[in-house]
């Protein structure tokens, strides 16, 4: 028997303030599956849902969730208990499968449920109501099947306090997903000001409605309290409310006499001692009170929705809103000042001893504690700058007074590594020196610590290492690496990690993988061992990236994921934002471009987009944009390739001092592009100035030579690239570069059918394909000219019953037939091209320019999307954000505007632009 009363669905308060912004945000479109709204209690969120099925003309069943509803099989009877109290008929068989079916069979009435809303063909939603109370890893399966396989039409709403445990990246990429977070759920000032005025019958003028929005943060339940204390002055009948004069004692005042002195004196003692913690677990609430009982009443306060948020999805980390307490630190006080200051200490205490330590910190510096804060970043300050925190660690030491870091080595040396995490590496040889000076003196001194000095000795090594290699002195930089690690077997210094990253680097520069993934293995080990996040994440990267041109995308694959998945278990800290590796990224890129699964590459290169839009190390920058040009060739979008590139590139010659590494040639890459678009005059005044000598990396010198080959062919100089070619390949196969010596071998068969020398040519293909079989690439076939992807349909191999096989057959049978026009010209074909038509063309298809005929040169796509930037009144560096290129590359995208449109200035331009219909 099902309760009917949970498919009720709450009535729509007419004077509620009207979300049209949220409500427009949950409307279905053509991919929607699921609406996603996560907020803690008092967020309005069953308010906003309601208000959203109201103006709906399709059923939507509601569903609204209890604690005994956590088991599969009741969770989906009131599921279809829901669609059929809202009229979807053909459910009979259903219920009785799901009467009779073990757990593990619940697959087979899902799979009926939807089937039946297929054959309805109808539009539906389905509203689930406190979706947090679910937490039995089955349910969740089960719910990401059925919304895997929703037909069109269907979209699930699900309301939760916390982040459902649900593949809601993967739905996102695929445009599956809308959310509604907290931040957007909270009210606008202009919504405060309506709930006021409408809901709660108090008019506020715009002054005291922001007082009260900034006060609240947008928390409607805050702000109904608020309103409440407001109207509970005693004031004559009629008078105007006197909530405009609220402040945060008022509200504190409210919070303490209708929320805290209702409780039971268990519950007010625990929210007074456990007021000092700016986070709430279990075992740390036990430290500070001395108790073990601190799990049964937080989950009471969370139970009873005491303005407790959780901060993770298994009632684990929680943490009370700041209004709420504020008021509880200001009644704590009041009590017990003594008390409330030892529960501090012990909360301090408890969290640099648990792996909390950049919190604890934080409470050191607000107590302005400078002995302590001295001391413990002298402890900890290492490992949290390995972590990430650089930024926060030289803020902190800024806090300290100047002697007290000139007298202390370690603090000094934190400094040094803050300012390298952070490129600020023209400030460290001074400091460097001064270091090495004061090292000096501790050890004329006879100083007891000479273990550290040691290690300390062997850090500044590691660091010059460093500068060495900006300097592109490559030997003493390798002298120095190599120093390091036989120092550091002598002390317990935690070097090992970053030491072994650096020979990796060394190795990676010279070409030499095999030894550069065996140094790499071992920072991965160390890194472990010594819990450097940062490091193991950069090598994990690395190394992914070598095995990645070493020719084994799978174990590339494996490398990543695994470290990903040791960093997130052993460093997932819900306030802070995920730590993220260029590298790692940046190979994970790379690997899926190649395994032709561009919705995952973009997904893994989105993240690294807003370091280039907040600025990040030079180096990091142009591996980011040389990837994110690679991935736009793939998709056929030259032009945003381009703008990438030249950013990579401009960064690379400009900030060469300031990198690490041989930055990869994005030069090539450019070069493809021009080759891409038949721009032949790019592609040879590129092929003049290419210079492959300049490269220490052998990788980058055979990609630059690949391009020059590419362009000879495309000139009709096939005799030429061949004699190039020869020596790559052979040096390629010698020191297993296996993707580039595939891309060899294709190029190599490019130029003998440009010759006409066919038998040769599939040879060569056959090669190629065999050794792409073994390591996983895909993409780079259908990267190639309409001859070689037509001779290789056509080889008997192609059509051998092997899965890698398939993919590459289906992947190129999904292209476009090929023409006889572009036999060796170096065109390719997208993945998934994406409709890029333009307001000076709408009809231009992929990769074309916008025309006008009254321009003597048209518009490039980027052009046309520069000048709409331009007539919404955005500056330079706002354009260069928003489109994530470099603020150099919008200047020249401007003066080529200002050329072909034959104006001087913006002004000038937009009227221009209007004239012609642009705008």
């Amino acid at each position: 028997m099902l309760l009917t009363t949970k498919f009720l669905r709450p009535t729509a308060d007419p004077r509620a303030v009207a979300r049209e912004r949220l409500l427009h945000l949950l409307e279905p479109g053509d991919t929607r599956r699921l609406n996603l709204i996560v907020a803690p209690a008092g967020f309005g969120k069953t308010t906003l849902a309601s208000q959203w099925c109201s103006t709906t003309t399709w059923p939507t069943p509601w569903l609204s969730l209890d604690e005994h509803d956590d088991e599969p099989r009741r969770l989906w009877q009131y599921v279809t208990g829901a669609f059929s109290h809202g009229g979807l008929a053909g459910l009979e068989d259903i219920r009785k499968q799901l009467a009779r079916c073990s757990t593990e069979e619940l697959e087979g009435p899902v799979t009926g449920l939807i089937n039946t809303l297929a054959a309805d063909g109808g539009q539906w939603g389905l509203v689930i109501d406190d979706y947090h109370l679910i937490r039995d890893r089955r349910i969740h399966q089960q719910l990401c099947y059925f919304i895997d396989y929703l037909p069109p039409g269907v979209t699930v709403t699900l309301l939760s306090r916390t982040e459902p445990d649900l593949p809601i990246a993967r739905w996102k990429v695929r445009q599956w997903v809308a959310e509604i977070h907290p931040s957007l759920l909270a009210f606008s000032e202009e919504e405060c000001r309506r709930f006021f005025s409408d809901y709660m019958a108090q008019p506020l003028s715009p002054e005291q409605a922001r007082k009260v929005w900034e006060k609240t943060e947008g928390w409607v339940a805050a702000m109904q309290l608020s309103a409440l204390a407001g109207g509970s002055d005693n004031r004559p009948s009629g008078a105007p409310s006197s909530g405009a004069t609220l402040d945060g004692r008022r509200i504190s005042d409210y919070v303490l006499s209708e929320v805290l002195e209702q409780q039971p004196p268990e519950v007010r003692q625990f929210l007074l001692e456990t007021a000092a913690c700016p986070r709430l677990c279990s075992r740390l609430c036990d430290a500070v009170r001395d108790a073990n009982d601190s799990q049964r009443l937080l989950e009471r306060l969370l139970r009873d929705n005491l303005f407790v948020v959780p901060l993770d999805t298994n009632g684990a980390w929680f943490r009370y809103h700041d209004l709420f307490r504020e008021a509880l630190l200001q009644r704590a006080v009041q009590l017990d000042a003594d008390r409330f200051a030892r529960g501090r200490i012990r909360a301090i205490e408890w969290l640099l001893t648990h792996e909390n330590v950049q919190e604890g910190i934080s409470q050191i510096v607000d107590l302005d504690d400078k002995e302590w804060l001295a001391q413990v970043l002298e402890l900890h300050g290492n490992n949290l700058i390995h972590s990430g925190f650089h930024l926060p660690v030289l803020d902190w030491l800024t806090r300290l007074p100047v002697e007290a870091i000139q007298q202390s080595p370690r603090l000094m040396m934190l400094r040094v590594w803050a300012l390298f995490f952070a490129n600020r590496v023209e400030l460290i040889a001074p400091l460097l020196t001064e270091l090495e000076d004061l090292l000096d003196c501790r050890v004329a001194e006879s100083h007891p610590d000479a273990e550290g000095a040691l290690g300390l000795h062997s850090e500044i090594s590691l660091i010059r290492s460093y500068l060495a290699r900006t300097r592109s002195d490559d030997k003493s930089a390798s002298d120095l690496t190599r120093q390091v690690l036989q120092d550091i077997d002598h002390t317990r210094i935690p070097l090992k990690s970053v030491t072994y990253y650096s020979l990796g680097l060394d190795y990676y520069g010279k070409g030499e993988l095999a030894a550069a993934e065996d140094a790499l293995r071992s920072a991965v080990q160390y890194g472990q061992l010594e819990r450097k996040p940062s490091t193991l994440l950069s090598s994990g990267g690395l190394m992914a990236w070598i095995q990645y041109n070493r020719g084994d995308i799978d174990l590339a694959l494996e490398t990543s994921t695994s470290v990903r998945q040791w960093v997130d278990e052993h460093f997932g800290d819900p306030r802070q934002p995920r730590l993220i590796s260029c590298w790692q990224n940046s190979a994970m890129t790379e690997i899926y471009r190649e395994r032709n699964e561009p919705e995952l590459a973009t997904a893994c290169l989105a993240p690294l987009l807003e370091h280039v839009r907040n600025g990040t190390e030079p180096g990091q920058h142009v591996i980011i944009q040389h990837v994110r040009g690679h991935l736009a060739f793939s998709q056929g979008r030259y032009e945003e390739a381009l703008d990438a590139l030249r950013d990579a590139e401009s960064v690379a010659r400009r900030r060469r001092e300031h990198i690490v590494f041989e930055p990869p040639d994005s030069g090539a890459l450019m070069a493809r592009c021009y080759l891409a678009m038949a721009n032949l005059g790019q592609a040879r005044q590129w092929l003049d100035t290419a210079s492959p000598e300049r490269f220490r990396n052998p990788l980058n010198r055979e990609q630059s030579q690949t391009s020059a080959a590419r362009v000879l062919v495309a000139l009709g100089r096939p005799d030429e690239a061949i004699e190039r070619l020869a020596p790559l390949q052979a040096a390629a196969e010698r020191d297993q570069h296996n993707r580039q010596l595939t891309e060899l071998l294709v190029v190599h068969a490019t130029a003998k059918l440009a010759l006409g020398e066919s038998a040769d040519a599939a040879l060569l293909i056959g090669q190629a394909l065999s050794r792409a079989a073994e390591a996983g690439f895909l993409r780079l076939f259908a990267e190639e000219p309409a001859a070689v992807r037509e001779l290789i349909l056509g080889l008997p191999e192609i059509h051998a019953p092997q899965s890698w096989v398939n993919r590459l057959r289906a992947m190129l049978a999904e292209l476009d037939e090929p023409s006889s026009s572009s036999c060796i010209t170096g065109s390719t074909k997208p993945m998934r091209p994406e409709k890029t038509g333009s307001v000076a063309n709408p009809d231009a298809t992929d990769g074309e320019k916008p025309r006008n005929s009254a321009l003597p040169d048209s518009l490039s796509q980027r052009e046309v999307e520069v000048l709409g930037l331009i007539n919404e009144g955005l500056a330079n560096k706002e354009i260069a954000a928003a489109m994530g290129v470099a603020a150099t590359t919008v200047k020249a995208h401007i003066r080529n505007l200002y050329s072909k449109l034959a104006v001087g200035s913006r002004t000038e331009a937009l009227a221009r632009a209007r004239q012609l219909g642009l705008l």
